[in-house]
């Protein structure tokens, strides 16, 4: 968005007739400019083809499309909150959102998720802003576009909304908002995941038959993998850990080595083979 901005400080003032500068005096372009840099406090400069400028709306077209992209990001954001914060019986209900209204008007003691919601249809209407701009700016005929109100309109109007949208979201939804940090460790406890990080020492096999049993019995992952005992308890809160979870990793050779040649393992595979 900075890079695509920083092309609207360029200015095809003065090309006059069609980029000509036809009747314009000759320093009327480097002058007005310069003035116009006083005015606004913006490092403005001419721009290398007046002709080209008549007719190319390119840089208000890029800065549309930059518009776009930070409305579609910010929408993924709000389709995610809205995820994380279902709930609480049959949802994530790992984040807990600011209560912003009383509630559903049929469901009593409902929340709703409604500024994520109001934020993702401003970015929707930020698209459809920039898909004007964009087949506006593809309107010019020959030396010359006259779609630059509209394009003008539409732009201003994406750049007030997605600014007023994201002071929403900051404002109503993420300065109030609230982890529930126990009932994401109860999900990821009760999830299967954690078999990523076990595949590297166990061996795929080994690894796939754990978690078979696991989601057959309805233990924990971890605690399978400890009644097995195939891995000491310490190596295996260390191969788990979170920071071992979220980010790469080299894996302890020597660790899988042992592990794999323990009498446990090698049983464990061995019955595993058989089913």
């Amino acid at each position: 968005l900075a890079v695509a901005g920083g092309e609207l400080r360029v200015v095809g003032l003065g090309g006059t007739a069609v980029g000509t500068g036809l009747t314009a005096h000759p320093r009327f372009r480097a002058l007005a400019i310069r003035e116009l840099s006083r005015l606004t406090g913006q490092r403005l400069r001419p721009s290398a083809s007046a002709p080209a400028s008549a007719w190319s709306l390119r840089p208000l077209a890029a800065t549309s499309a930059a518009l776009r992209g930070v409305a579609l990001d910010l929408s993924t954001i709000c389709v995610d909150l809205r995820l994380l914060a279902s709930g609480p019986d049959t949802g994530f209900a790992e984040l807990r959102l600011p209560e912003v209204e009383p509630g559903s008007s049929i469901m009593p003691g409902k929340v709703n998720p409604s500024v994520p919601e109001a934020v993702q249809m401003a970015c929707f209407q930020v698209v459809a802003h920039d898909h004007a701009v964009a087949l506006a700016a593809g309107a010019g005929e020959l030396e010359l576009n006259v779609m630059t109100p509209l394009v003008a309109d539409n732009l201003a109007g994406a750049l007030e909304l997605l600014a007023r949208a994201v002071r929403l979201l900051r404002t109503r939804a993420i300065e109030g908002m609230r982890v529930d940090r126990g009932r994401a460790r109860a999900l990821v406890a009760g999830s299967l995941i954690e078999a990523t990080a076990l595949s590297p020492y166990l061996g795929y096999d080994v690894t796939a038959g754990l978690v078979k049993e696991a989601r057959r019995t309805g233990r924990p992952l971890r605690q399978v993998v400890t009644d097995h005992g195939v891995l000491e308890d310490r190596a295996l809160a260390r191969i788990l850990s979170p920071d071992a979870l979220t980010g790469p990793r080299t894996t302890d050779v020597a660790l899988r080595r042992r592990v794999q040649r323990t009498p446990a393992y090698q049983r464990l595979r061995a019955r595993l083979a058989q089913e």
